[in-house]
């Protein structure tokens, strides 16, 4: 998560450099900025992909937040960790989302 994260915020950094040629139809698309930010989408999905494999939801890039399906008291939940908790401490029901979140 670290990587992918990394990887998002400097996506967001060179679309703001590069904007100007991106916004060009006529503009060098080839060029290294462009091709720099092109294998960095490679590698964000890549990153995407292994976490997915795992069993995992990746419900916001953002924050890091994923979902892991589970099972409480007899009835599917999804586990919840965010980037940078410590460990898996909330779950929430399938319905609810992040808002309602609950300490497992």
């Amino acid at each position: 998560m670290a990587e992918l994260l990394a990887r998002r915020a400097k996506v967001v950094r060179q679309r703001h450099k590069i904007a100007p040629i991106l916004d060009d139809p006529h503009g060098d698309m080839g060029g290294a900025a462009a091709t720099e930010m092109a294998l960095d989408f490679v590698r964000i999905t890549e990153l995407v992909e292994q976490v997915q494999a795992f069993g995992c939801l990746l419900k916001d890039l953002n924050t890091g937040l994923l979902d892991f399906l589970s099972e409480r008291d007899g009835r599917e939940v999804y586990l919840c960790w965010r980037y940078g908790e410590p460990r898996i401490e909330y779950y929430h029901e399938l319905h609810t989302g992040f808002t309602g979140r609950q300490r497992y």
